[in-house]
């Protein structure tokens, strides 16, 4: 039985992921920061299950990772820990830096000098587009990044293809455009608006605020892109692959499509508040998965309006249950 190691994996892609690769048969150990068992609720339902095991470790920690790693001897290793969350690394800007980027180092470091033959993930981001040069956005499109995040993920990116060109890993990245889901954290903001949506539904709540109504994103279902992950790392070579839908909604789009997905009037309860304008603004990203369709065989199988409506019911299972934990 191969064995997979997954750091990121109490997130959405990470929890998703080591799903699909159980189901695949396959062994998993999934690196866990050491923190509030709250925070963990994506992962619940494989505490215990067969194949599955879940280590506390570190990413800003070389020895840590060379010691997992020798330990392990995974087949496969699928970096998706990350400070994800955008408007967040403009507050703490060296924070993102440690894990987005130097902990890509960290990893990278660690297969090189334990087993060069594991084969490794990288998640790369969309926002490493930041202020398009081109859209929609290819494998080739230069990178502009407008935030700390997107910065960080560019260093982890390069130094993923650094490493592969010089040491000759097996090492690509995909080049991720939004993914949603039921499991996404409530600071993402069709998370928070669809939470919204069910508890302006059950009268919990009146109104949501918002920033920047016309910013546009290629939103797809985290499912589908963690199925990407896994078939990028079953090619002869390792390339790096831009995953996306090649469709284009707005913020508004999507309060439209929540709230009517719960029978609302989006434009009675929502208002703008500045405080959620980025510093600079990232304001349209469209990519171009046709790389991922001819090499990987890869199409999204869930739409955009099909993705927030399984978020919004989900959602609104949550309220009527009382649970406040899933964040």
């Amino acid at each position: 039985m191969d064995r997979v190691f997954i750091t990121g994996v109490t997130g959405q892609d990470g929890s998703y992921l080591a799903d699909l690769l159980l189901s695949e048969g396959l062994e998993v150990f999934g690196l866990v920061r050491r923190k509030a068992d709250a925070t963990n609720w994506r992962i619940r339902h494989l505490d215990g299950a067969e194949g599955c095991h879940l280590i506390d470790g570190d990413l800003t920690d070389l020895s840590c990772l060379t010691r997992l790693l020798t330990e392990i001897r995974p087949r496969y290793l699928f970096n998706l820990a990350a400070q994800s969350f955008v408007p967040f690394s403009w507050d703490a800007p060296l924070a993102t830096a440690e894990v987005t980027a130097t902990g890509v180092l960290n990893v990278l470091e660690a297969v090189r000098n334990v087993d060069p033959g594991i084969r490794v993930y990288q998640a790369s981001s969309s926002e490493m587009f930041g202020k398009v040069r081109e859209t929609p956005q290819t494998e080739e499109t230069p990178f502009y990044p407008r935030s700390p995040y997107g910065v960080s993920k560019c260093f982890g990116h390069y130094i993923t293809v650094n490493y592969r060109e010089s040491y000759g890993l097996f090492a690509a990245s995909g080049i991720l455009f939004n993914h949603e889901s039921e499991r996404r954290g409530l600071a993402f903001v069709t998370r928070k608006v669809t939470y919204a949506a069910a508890r302006i539904k059950r009268g919990l709540q009146d109104k949501v605020a918002l920033g920047n109504l016309d910013s546009a994103r290629d939103w797809g279902y985290a499912p589908d892109y963690v199925r990407a992950m896994w078939l990028m790392l079953n090619q002869d070579a390792p390339e790096d692959y831009v995953i996306a839908t090649g469709v284009n909604h707005t913020v508004r789009e999507l309060c439209e499509a929540a709230f009517g997905a719960l029978d609302l009037d989006w434009s009675k309860h929502i208002e703008i508040d500045e405080r959620f304008l980025r510093p600079a603004e990232v304001n349209t990203l469209l990519g171009n998965p046709a790389k991922a369709k001819l090499q990987l065989g890869w199409e999204p199988a869930t739409g955009f309006a099909q993705m927030i409506a399984k978020m919004a019911a989900a959602d609104l299972k949550r309220v009527d249950a009382g649970i406040t934990w899933e964040i």
